[in-house]
């Protein structure tokens, strides 16, 4: 056996929320040292939400543990070809949730939005978020895959991550760093999103599961053979020790997997 997730479990989102303000700093503070900025991708669901909590809460913080969002620099994991005040833009989700609270003395993060030039081209604007990231990670023939500090994503009720869904030809895309999806199995049906390569290529991967919905796929992901091949499975097959899952009491019931209650 090489080394695994780890899988670590609070009664509550709250508890949750502050562990994980906690590891994220970890990541922060890697990041400034390494380069001087924290790179960071985003997925959406319930994770903005999360995110706020685990952030913002004057009560999850001291002096010591500062959130520096004038270092952070925002991609998103996955988003949908749909206009950034669009309900189900995942942009719209994270500036609602967490980039319009942040007060001034926290500083404000460079975002990376899609360039909705390209709504009608899931291709171009694909290729289009892959040159972005090739501003900000060098060019793309200068380095293999970019290498993110941190990747927080989500899992869904079927295993899936980002927008790679289970048994889908996306996930054996090896080369692309940003991949177009015109048949996303969850609507809307055109997406582009990381591929699993760069996913599995960042420094450190969290996931945030909550509530009793999660329970039968985590138990599938982390209990099963057959989960090892949903997206989240093979995220935690290539990420190995770098992958950490932040989930509470209700989405790992059942779950025999080991958890730890604290980093």
């Amino acid at each position: 056996m090489g080394k695994q997730p780890s899988l670590y479990t609070f009664d509550d989102v709250a508890d949750l929320a502050k562990t994980l303000r906690a590891y994220i700093l970890q990541c922060q503070q890697a990041g400034l040292e390494r380069h001087n900025a924290f790179k960071v991708a985003v997925s959406g669901g319930s994770l903005p939400n999360i995110l706020a909590k685990a952030l913002l809460d004057p009560e999850n913080g001291s002096s010591d543990d500062r959130v520096d969002f004038a270092k952070w620099e925002i991609f998103f994991a996955d988003e949908r070809a749909v206009p950034l005040d669009h309900e189900d833009s995942n942009y719209r989700l994270l500036k609602d949730e967490l980039l319009d609270k942040i007060p001034e003395d926290m500083g404000k993060p460079t975002v990376h939005p899609i360039d909705l030039k390209y709504l009608d081209d899931v291709q171009e604007m694909a290729d289009q978020y892959q040159e972005e990231l090739m501003r900000s990670f060098a060019a793309k023939d200068s380095v293999k895959l970019p290498i993110f500090d941190l990747l927080l994503l989500g899992c869904g009720p079927d295993g899936h991550t980002c927008s790679l869904f289970p048994n889908h030809e996306l996930l054996r895309e090896s080369d692309a760093w940003v991949a177009a999806i015109e048949d996303s199995p969850k609507p809307p049906a055109k997406r582009i999103t990381l591929s699993l390569p760069v996913v599995t290529h960042g420094i450190k991967i969290a996931f945030v599961a909550t509530g009793e919905g999660k329970s039968g796929i985590l138990r599938q992901i982390f209990d099963t053979d057959e989960g090892r091949s949903l997206p989240c499975g093979l995220v935690n097959d290539g990420g190995a020790e770098k992958v950490s899952w932040f989930t509470d009491a209700k989405a790992v019931n059942g779950v025999g997997y080991p958890k730890r209650g604290s980093l």
